[in-house]
């Protein structure tokens, strides 16, 4: 994978097809690759061209010690949209894409034409930032968990009752959670880049970029009610809840999310 530096780090890129480019930023722990399973072979057959790039914490980008915070990783993307002519760019992000696309539109909106907001949220509510701390105490105390358990645990967080009951497809999941980390925590440092403590909706609401929340209807992470508040704040935002489908939304439904993505690029394909 080719690499640029930006804002201090190497971050490794991979573009394919043709056409308008769309950005795409994947969430905590998760590599770009994942967008390659569904969302940008439909966006170049749909005519786009589709850039992916690993986060700052995940190899082959750098990955440099310490704890990374939201306003790093937004840095990282700017410094990615002007060093590849993207801007003004299409962004697609998920969980903490979706909150580095957020603060692009806040800091950068020059950048931005428009935005797809996937499991995002504009603040933690008492729930979701116990569950934040207590990664955090994790990452902290170095213990590494065994890949059965982290592989159940991640099952559980991020899939829906409807894939959690299909004992075939929750089996090939376990799977590929222990094979995929086996409980090394990738992109450690990216457990402090989130929204714990701070309200950003009133930023928000000055935000002149066209928007399209997307939530995931059983999202334990960023459920729907959170995804809606930021549909609220931003003017020029509407939302689109996808049923049955936990946080990993996009690969539990993935015609149905890619329908919802593509639709909102076409109408903003000016």
């Amino acid at each position: 994978m080719p690499q640029l530096l930006t804002n201090g780090v190497r971050l490794a890129y991979e573009r394919q097809g043709a056409g308008t480019p769309v950005l795409y930023i994947m969430g905590s722990g998760a590599a770009g690759r994942v967008w390659t399973v569904h969302q940008t072979p439909a966006a170049v057959r749909a005519g786009y061209e589709a850039i992916t790039f690993d986060n700052r914490g995940i190899p082959p980008s750098d990955s440099p010690p310490g704890r990374y915070s939201l306003a790093d990783l937004a840095e990282d993307t700017r410094g990615l949209i002007e060093a590849l002519g993207l801007a003004p760019c299409r962004i697609v992000g998920v969980s903490m894409g979706a909150l580095i696309a957020q603060e692009l539109l806040l800091t950068s909106p020059h950048l931005v034409h428009c935005a797809v907001l996937m499991a995002t949220k504009a603040r933690s509510d008492t729930a979701r930032t116990a569950h934040a701390m207590a990664h955090r105490a994790l990452t902290d105390s170095g213990v590494t968990l065994p890949p059965e358990y982290y592989a159940a645990t991640t099952v559980f967080e991020m899939f829906s009752p409807k894939t959690l009951n299909n004992d075939d497809a929750i089996s090939l999941w376990l799977d590929t959670f222990q094979i995929a980390d086996g409980g090394r925590h990738l992109g450690g440092g990216q457990s402090w880049a989130g929204l714990t403590g701070e309200d950003r909706r009133p930023a928000l609401r000055d935000t002149t970029v066209p928007c399209r929340v997307i939530a995931f209807s059983d999202d334990l992470i960023t459920p729907p009610h959170l995804g809606a508040e930021v549909a609220d704040a931003i003017p020029d935002c509407d939302y689109v809840e996808i049923p049955s489908c936990g946080h990993l939304g996009y690969l539990e439904r993935p015609e149905e999310i890619n329908s919802a993505i593509l639709e909102f690029l076409r109408k903003h394909d000016d």
